[in-house]
């Protein structure tokens, strides 16, 4: 009888899980490009870290970003550093971990034209930033309309 309820008790659990991806929240104004699976394949335990003489913050040899060292919910300014790209666009989605939705993080727009070179990385660009809640975000990058990299902060100011 106690095998049967731990069984039970276990795929209740796993069905829940479930559940909750399939409520992510998205704007209707979110690019097309975009795909629910990107969410879904969100490593939340792979943070975002320090690399480099310059403060970026990200994913070494990828992408990162300066001025997210001090992330708060007041704008903001961050430099957006790639690395493995000539793509001349570069498309942000926040995604807030707790309320399961997507949100446009750059004041922009969603999309910006990607600069040159600059701090070692293949490209970058300087952007407003707006982070609308407290809690863990992933940060979705596409270039060429396609998933480039995922960063995940934990923003609490």
């Amino acid at each position: 009888m106690l095998i049967l309820l731990s069984m039970l008790l276990f795929l209740v659990g796993c069905t829940s899980d479930k559940t909750v991806e399939s409520k992510a929240i998205f704007p209707d104004d979110i690019p097309d490009f975009v795909q629910v699976s990107d969410f879904e394949k969100i490593n939340w335990e792979k943070k975002a870290v320090e690399f480099g003489d310059r403060g970026i913050i990200g994913n070494e040899n990828k992408s990162g970003v300066i001025g997210a060292g001090m992330p708060s919910l007041d704008d903001q300014k961050w430099m957006w550093h790639l690395w493995g790209t000539t793509s001349a666009k570069l498309t942000v989605v926040g995604f807030h971990k707790e309320s399961g939705t997507a949100h446009q993080i750059l004041i922009e727009g969603w999309t910006m034209e990607l600069g040159e070179e600059n701090n070692g990385a293949d490209a970058h660009i300087p952007s407003s930033v707006r982070i609308p809640e407290s809690g863990e975000w992933a940060i979705l990058l596409y270039t060429d309309e396609k998933l480039f990299d995922t960063l995940v902060y934990e923003i609490n100011e």
